[in-house]
Parts: C-alpha cells; sequence; structure tokens
C-alpha cells in the first residue's frame, strides 16, 4: 500500500511513523507512507496557500491551485483508489472504515487546514471525506496520522500476530471483552476462574457474553 499524505505542516507528521508498529511496517516495505508539503506547489513568491474567501467572513480558505497540481503530480504517476479529505463535517470514521481502506493499494489523504478547503476541491478531486469526530481541531494533520494507524495495522504482516486485529472491539459491532494476564491474584483481586480453567470452549462463551454485555452498558447504539 502506497499513502501520499498533503499537508500545510508536514511536521506534524514527522513522530508518528517514525516509532512503534508504524516504524516496522514502513521499514518491512508493507506501506509506502509520503507526506508532500502544500507550499511546494505555490505559485506565490510567498509560498501562500489560503486566501480569503467570497462573500466575507471570519477565517481563511486553502486555495484550489496548489491542491490541484499536488493531485494532479500524483495522479500522473499512478492510479488512486481513493482521494481522501480530513475534514469534521465527513462521515465519521469507523472500523468498517478502516477495514475498506486496508484493502486499498493508493491513497491520498488531503488535510484540512484554516477554514477549510475550496469547495470546487472537494466537488472535483475527493473521493472521501472523513471525521475523526464531531469536534474541531486546528489541522488534519492528526486526524489523518490516526486513520492511517488504523488503516496500516491491518495491513497482513504489519501485526506479530494478525488474528489479534480480528478480536478488537468494533469488528463485529462489539467492545471487546475484558482482559487478564499474570499474576492470577493481586492484592485479592483474582482472574476469573474460567479464563484459567483451559476450556476453551467455555472461555470462548465466557468472551462473547462479556463483550455482549459490555457493549450493551456502553455502547448500546452498535446492537
Amino acid at each position: 500500500m502506497r499513502i501520499d499524505i498533503i499537508s500545510v505542516l508536514p511536521e506534524l507528521l514527522q513522530s508518528p511513523f517514525e516509532v512503534s508498529i508504524l516504524k516496522r511496517a514502513i521499514e518491512k516495505g508493507l506501506v509506502q507512507l509520503h507526506v508532500h508539503n502544500l507550499r511546494d506547489y505555490s505559485t506565490n513568491a510567498y509560498k501562500q496557500i489560503d486566501d480569503y474567501q467570497f462573500g466575507g467572513g471570519a477565517g481563511m480558505v486553502m486555495m484550489i491551485e496548489p491542491i490541484d497540481k499536488c493531485i494532479s503530480e500524483l495522479k500522473s504517476q499512478r492510479d488512486y483508489d481513493e482521494i481522501i479529505y480530513m475534514t469534521p463535517d465527513g462521515k465519521t470514521f469507523n472500523q468498517h472504515a478502516a477495514n475498506d481502506l486496508s484493502l486499498k493499494e493508493n491513497i491520498i489523504i488531503l488535510c484540512g487546514h484554516y477554514k477549510g478547503v475550496d469547495q470546487r476541491v472537494r466537488d472535483q478531486f475527493i473521493t472521501r471525506e472523513i471525521s475523526i469526530g464531531d469536534f474541531v481541531l486546528s489541522g488534519g494533520e492528526l486526524p489523518a496520522a490516526l486513520v492511517c494507524d488504523a488503516i496500516i495495522r491491518l495491513i497482513p504482516g504489519v501485526l506479530g500476530n494478525e488474528t489479534s486485529a480480528l478480536t478488537d472491539s468494533f469488528q463485529d459491532n462489539l467492545l471487546a471483552p475484558p482482559v487478564y494476564t499474570r499474576p492470577a491474584e493481586y492484592k485479592g483481586w483474582k482472574v476469573p476462574e474460567i479464563l484459567t480453567s483451559g476450556n476453551t470452549p467455555k472461555i470462548e462463551e465466557w468472551r462473547e457474553e462479556e463483550a455482549y454485555r459490555r457493549t450493551k452498558e456502553r455502547r448500546p447504539d452498535l446492537l
């Protein structure tokens, strides 16, 4: 998979991909990740990429020209399955969207900034608009990193145990059940006996029941 991220502040996207699972995925060649500074595509002497909005109003708007130049250059080199725009008014990102995107080959992610992008960008180039929740951040860089993390960990070979991702919360519209590790008893707090019984069918039954109970209590909307 190849992911190209277009950003006004590419520095914000350095550290998330330089450690842990994402770094190993890149080093293994399982994913290629390229961050593009939108200012490099500005024809303005001051590298301007934003301007006042027509009709007046507070806040600057990202201009169409540098975005068009960047996306057009990338598309001239390869075909892209998705061109994603990170925006608070997009469709809320979830595990099903992550599963779908993890199957793609080439993706562009445009990070929103300021008051947003010229609407013509959304009309002409964007194939999917994603939000990470009903709140506003100063830019789309952190949401883009979050989406990349959710996608990349699903690529075969990225996780040490590939079945781990299949038992995550939301994969089957349920929250994950409680998990425990050694010691079996600590300060009088005990691990449920069923988990140390060695009875695999009963353990799986317990986990399913606990997942349902937890989902009903915390996220009944998923049921």
